[in-house]
């Protein structure tokens, strides 16, 4: 049996992606499998950014879900979020 590239009638017929689709796999941090983890090399280095140009301090040693609450705290704080 061969399979057809047209588009098939399926669940995702009236699925939209790009401006006003919402994002879908945005999850809260408290929810994360691996939020407890430490936070990563790009988390570290962007909240450094954040809170150099806030005048904050902030832990080193911060979890994924803590860095990514303080990413977004940081962001709405400076207009960049």
């Amino acid at each position: 049996m061969s399979t057809s590239n047209n588009r098939s009638t399926n669940d995702t017929e009236n699925e939209v992606l790009g401006a006003g689709a919402g994002n879908s796999t945005e999850k809260d941090p408290d929810d994360w499998v691996t939020g407890d983890e430490p936070m990563t090399g790009a988390q570290r280095s962007y909240l450094d950014t954040l809170a150099r140009e806030a005048g904050e301090t902030i832990s080193a040693d911060l979890t994924k879900a803590e860095a990514s609450e303080e990413i977004d705290r940081l962001q709405k704080k400076s207009g960049r979020g």
